[in-house]
């Protein structure tokens, strides 16, 4: 099979959630498929980092998306029938770039990366090859729930405006992503929930799920073990507006409840380009702000518990995929652990939806560390038994090649 996949940013290094579904999905399908990938690239800094994933697949790249003003952004959120994300990664320079391409060489599968390249496959009609969409999650959903959130907070200006700018994504969503999905001869999703959702919205959509993995080769109990942290962790873009959301408010409705009882307790935040409303955190109430960093494991290793506290998203999540991998000991909402079904509470990690259950769970695994040891092993054969990547490559060849 020759692949051609459109990504909306490097994907190697393979660092957020994205960047890792498509990094795995590239290597899996270059093993016994000839594959191509035309990917943007901010710099020529990104461009020179892709180097080790061409050794791998062939790869071209385009420098940008171009920037969007806040200004204009607003424009289009007023004036354009198209949600934000429609009109995100437009490009004229990627546009002529497939357009040379799709000239030159015949495909049998054109795969656009989330719904922020869906665009580009209306270009790729006529072109010979089965068009695909791999949804990362059912966008309208998101918006809808970020909505929501915003709007049943106390009145407050910002909520306000937040919760009607994802008022408005989430109708303009819709029927985007309504007319996506008919586009493309198959969509690949990530859960059984958000193939519900994007049934409902086009009943004719030909989805397979494809779900999130993890390598648990890579992610894996560190031996010898770091020494342990007296902090819990969380991972994960840190301006992503889910994650953005979910750290403030565990650390406005859950932290203190967890400092009461354990005031020596540490709360780090680890991932890509901190939000300043999480910099603000920085050292207040032993709140950690690390950024980035080249390897997440020895964190996650070393503390006493990995926390997801979302309140908005969909798909499933990789970071909480990579955590019970490592056998860390995990406190989630339900939302958090949506998307991946078999995990049970008490077993392989501990739900709680409530400010009051989540720092209980915490306590609880502060407290009964051999609870917390067996948890995790627990959450890692779990994870290990379906959702390794070698498992979810077959499923992957079968969605693109029907």
């Amino acid at each position: 099979m020759r692949a051609l996949v459109l990504s909306p940013y490097p994907p190697y290094p393979p660092r957020g959630g994205g960047a890792l579904r498509i990094y795995h999905l590239l290597r899996a399908l270059a093993v016994h498929h000839q594959v191509t990938l035309l990917t943007f690239a901010p710099d020529v800094a990104a461009q020179s980092a892709l180097q080790p994933l061409a050794d791998l697949v062939r790869v071209m790249t385009v420098i940008g998306p171009p920037a969007r003003s806040l200004f204009r952004r607003a424009i289009t959120t007023l004036f354009s029938p198209l949600p934000d994300m429609a009109l995100r990664n437009a490009s004229a320079a990627y546009r002529t770039a497939l357009a040379e391409l799709l000239a030159r060489e015949q495909f049998d599968v054109v795969l656009a990366e989330s719904i922020e390249m869906a665009p580009y496959l209306r270009q790729a009609r006529g072109c010979g090859a089965r068009l695909a969409l791999d949804e990362f999650n059912a966008e309208y959903v998101l918006q809808r729930r970020a909505a929501l959130t915003d709007l049943r907070r106390a009145p407050h200006p910002r909520s306000l405006i937040a919760g009607s700018y994802s008022l408005v994504q989430w109708l303009k969503l819709a029927a985007f992503e309504r007319r996506m999905l008919r586009l493309a001869d198959r969509v690949l999703v990530v859960s059984t929930e958000d193939a519900a959702a994007l049934q409902r919205l086009a009943p004719s959509a030909r989805l397979s799920i494809v779900p999130n993995g993890v390598d648990c080769t890579h992610f894996a109990p560190l031996t010898p073990p770091p020494p342990p942290a007296a902090e819990l962790v969380f991972v994960g873009t840190l301006d992503y507006r889910p994650n953005v959301d979910a750290v403030l408010w565990f650390v406005r409705e859950v932290w203190p409840l967890i400092r009461a009882q354990h005031p020596t307790l540490h709360f780090r935040l680890i991932g890509r380009r901190p939000h300043p409303a999480l910099l603000a955190l920085h050292q207040h109430q032993h709140v950690i702000v690390t950024g980035e960093v080249a390897d997440t494991r020895p964190a996650i290793a070393a503390a006493t518990a990995v926390v997801i506290p979302m309140r908005i998203g969909g798909g499933s999540r990789l970071k909480l995929l990579e955590a019970l991998a490592m056998a860390a000991p995990v406190v989630s909402t339900t939302m958090g652990a949506e998307g991946i079904p078999g995990l049970r509470h008490s077993e392989h990690l501990l739900l709680a939806d409530t400010p009051a259950a989540f720092a209980q769970a915490v306590d609880r695994l502060i407290k009964d560390r051999a609870f917390a040891h067996r948890l995790g092993q627990n959450g890692r054969e779990f994870v290990c038994a379906g959702y390794d990547w070698a498992q979810i490559v077959p499923r992957l060849e079968m969605a693109l090649a029907g």
